[in-house]
């Protein structure tokens, strides 16, 4: 009745496992290192528990090494087009270097991936994808690429620093003479830090905090070096109000901002509308469509009845709600959905998830969520859990 098609981002440990630039620094510093999507990451931090870490991102600034992220230059006079055939976006919206979430859609409207995409120019453009889908992702741009004249598409690794929470500004702020406070979210810029490297910037992150996401050139020993110095940098300089953060700490902020996971909330046979993403779809679009799956995703914009479920929050107490628990209505009688993420809520208390649920359950009203057997209490929850806390103007 319920499709659950949620698919593990963590790898076996029996694999050889990719390193970033800073897995050397995330040992020396205590991380505990575990496979995923393919790499050594750093879970948690000695003298750090997953509160501790997640709390300190709310109220001060965490360092979230994302390095193991794909990122992309797609260049040349029909770059546009092929971004406006993979995604739904309208890049005719956004200024130079200015960004956009949206998401690579397959012929029949599933999400092959959540993607950021920023425009440097008409024929310029920068993507970053997801590190479990980063096969899929070149293999499906290649081949759509490939049915245009004039597209460059190139893969590249470097440093990707997330710097997170409410005092970032005054922390990066240190380390460039560029007015931090000129660029707003959704913007990027090409900014020089105090060492010399050129570096991309983004006013942009994945845990409802103001924050940067920091593209440094790691291509060569000597700009490795560079960009591990400044991590470290970051953190012995500044050691009251900057730690660097796991990945424990990240689902859970991500999870009460409301965001995504891609592998949970979004696959391949999930339509954004599915996935309560209508708003990746602008009026233009709508209007003209022209991008993969577009007939199915403008035909259930139209017919809103096509669409039975809707991806909502559910808050609980006791045992966390973990990925394909059942849901079923306030007697346990009737299945109603699934859970598609979840953990306990540093910020709230209890636990947060995100779930498919039937559309005709409201925002308030009680369900049962089955976990370890037992059916247990839980809420349905608008999302997000947490207010953003975003640097606009």
């Amino acid at each position: 009745m319920f499709r659950n098609t949620i698919s593990k981002r963590y790898y076996s440990s029996a694999e050889k496992l990719l390193k970033t630039p800073l897995t050397e620094a995330h040992i020396e510093l205590g991380g505990k290192m575990v496979p995923y999507a393919g790499f050594e990451m750093p879970v948690l931090y000695k003298d750090q528990s997953h509160i501790d870490s997640h709390n300190w991102v709310r109220s001060k600034v965490g360092l979230f090494d994302v390095s193991h992220m794909l990122q992309h230059t797609i260049v040349g006079k029909d770059s546009a087009n092929l971004l406006q055939k993979i995604t739904p976006i309208d890049l005719s919206t956004l200024q130079p270097f200015q960004f956009s979430l949206s998401v690579l859609l397959n012929e029949q409207g599933g999400v092959i991936d959540d993607c950021i995409i920023t425009k440097h120019d008409d024929q310029h453009y920068y993507v970053v994808t997801n590190a479990g889908c980063r096969e899929k992702d070149i293999k499906f741009i290649k081949e759509e690429a490939s049915q245009f004249s004039d597209i460059l598409h190139q893969t590249f690794e470097s440093t990707l620093l997330a710097i997170q929470g409410p005092k970032s500004q005054e922390i990066l702020q240190k380390f460039t003479n560029e007015d931090l406070s000129k660029i707003y979210f959704g913007n990027a810029r090409f900014v020089q830090l105090n060492n010399g490297q050129l570096i991309h910037l983004a006013r942009s992150g994945y845990t409802g905090e103001d924050g940067f996401e920091l593209s440094i050139p790691s291509s060569t020993p000597e700009d490795i070096k560079k960009s591990v110095d400044f991590f470290k940098t970051l953190i012995h300089e500044y050691p009251d109000v900057v730690k660097p953060i796991g990945l424990a700490a990240r689902d859970s902020l991500r999870l009460e901002a409301g965001m995504c996971l891609y592998g949970h909330e979004l696959n391949e046979e999930i339509t954004p509308i599915e996935a309560s993403l209508a708003w990746l779809i602008p009026k233009s679009r709508r209007e003209i469509g022209g991008f993969n799956g577009s007939s199915k995703i403008l035909g259930q914009l139209k017919d809103k009845s096509s669409v039975t479920t809707r991806r909502i929050g559910v808050t609980s107490k006791g045992p966390s709600p973990r990925d394909n628990n059942k849901i079923f209505n306030e007697d346990g009688t009737i299945e109603i959905g699934y859970i598609t993420s979840g953990s306990p809520s540093p910020t709230l208390g209890g636990n947060v998830a995100q779930a498919f649920i039937d559309k005709k359950y409201k925002i308030g009203s009680n369900i049962k969520i089955e976990i370890r057997g037992k059916k247990r209490d839980g809420v349905i929850a608008k999302l997000p859990f947490v207010p953003s806390n975003l640097y606009k103007p």
